[in-house]
């Protein structure tokens, strides 16, 4: 439903976006992450066609989106950073608007309108003024211009900015659910909220992507990935470390707390999890250990984010210890 290729992004000498290509498929959600900066609302107007490419392409449902510009977007729905709106309109009144731009009317627009008052929970406000809202419901309000033509594709800049935590629960799963039947696009600082929503997560940085891949996927990266952390009721953590170091499986074991003894051992290359996971079980049971403690590691998405988008790997460097 979504392609881009090789799309770039000057203004005068700065390139904001430099060579970015991937593809998104109905019924995938994709989570774009970057630093601020890296270029990720640049490359999401270009999708969307707010603002033209200075190479490259991008065609929605197979059509370009420079060439075929009115074909592209009756595909799309958008929400923008910052969710601009009309402050003076009710939200009802915004909603109607926004279902006629898109080429609704008669019993179609009622419906579509009452439909995404439904699905953003707009009930309450629905004849209040947009400048009289408070920034989550102002959000919801957007969100939901965005979807009232039911389009096959979304694209959303920080659809869960100032929104609570139980209204950002309630959008996390109203996206997961939509990105069943549709193709998504959303880019966050959140990184649980990939975890969360997402079936493939993009890295960009400086312009270019440098990850691409499963959420899964991208916590394989981290060092932490395949880690197993032992805490135990009594005895100390220097004893339990020289235990773990002694295993061929371990690449090396770290204290990290002393009171109860908690010792995170670290895999050599090649070693399964539940394999470095079953050879302490086994010396914790020979050592008599009172287990408090045998959790392993998944990875952790923040420190792959980190190590990808800093300049150096110092932080990266530190969390591993």
């Amino acid at each position: 439903m979504i392609q881009v290729r090789n799309l770039k992004k000057t203004f005068g000498p700065k390139v904001a976006v430099n060579g970015v290509s991937f593809t998104v498929e109905k019924g995938e959600v994709l989570g774009f992450l970057g630093p601020n900066g890296a270029g990720k609302s640049t490359t999401m107007r270009m999708i969307t066609g707010f603002i033209p490419p200075t190479e490259g392409e991008v065609k929605i449902g197979g059509h370009s989106i420079v060439d075929q510009p009115i074909e592209a977007k009756r595909l799309i729905g958008y929400l923008p950073e910052n969710a601009p709106s009309y402050a003076d309109m009710t939200v009802l009144g915004f909603l109607t608007f926004t279902a006629e731009l898109r080429g609704l009317s008669g019993a179609g627009q009622k419906k579509a309108v009452e439909r995404v008052v439904e699905m953003c929970f707009l009930e309450n406000v629905l004849h209040q003024s947009v400048e009289t809202l408070s920034k989550g419901y102002r959000h919801r309000t957007c969100f939901a211009q965005s979807i009232i033509h039911d389009p096959e594709v979304l694209i959303l800049d920080e659809p869960t900015d100032g929104l609570d935590p139980n209204q950002k629960h309630e959008v996390r799963t109203l996206i997961r659910r939509m990105g069943e039947k549709k193709a998504i696009i959303f880019s966050t600082h959140i990184l649980e909220e990939v975890e969360a929503v997402c079936s493939r997560a993009i890295i960009i940085d400086r312009g270019t992507i440098v990850a691409n891949g499963t959420p899964s996927e991208l916590k394989q990266r981290s060092a932490h990935a395949g880690a197993v952390t032992v805490r135990i009721g009594e005895g100390s953590a220097a004893a339990v470390k020289g235990k773990l170091d002694g295993l061929n499986l371990v690449e090396r074991a770290v204290v990290i707390g002393e009171s109860p003894a908690t010792v995170r051992a670290f895999p050599r290359k090649q070693v399964g999890s539940e394999d470095l996971a079953r050879a302490i079980s086994d010396v914790a049971l020979k050592e008599r250990w009172s287990l408090l403690e045998l959790h392993t590691e998944e990875g952790r998405l923040d420190e792959v984010f980190r190590s990808i988008t800093l300049p150096d790997t110092k932080a990266s460097k530190e969390e591993a210890k």
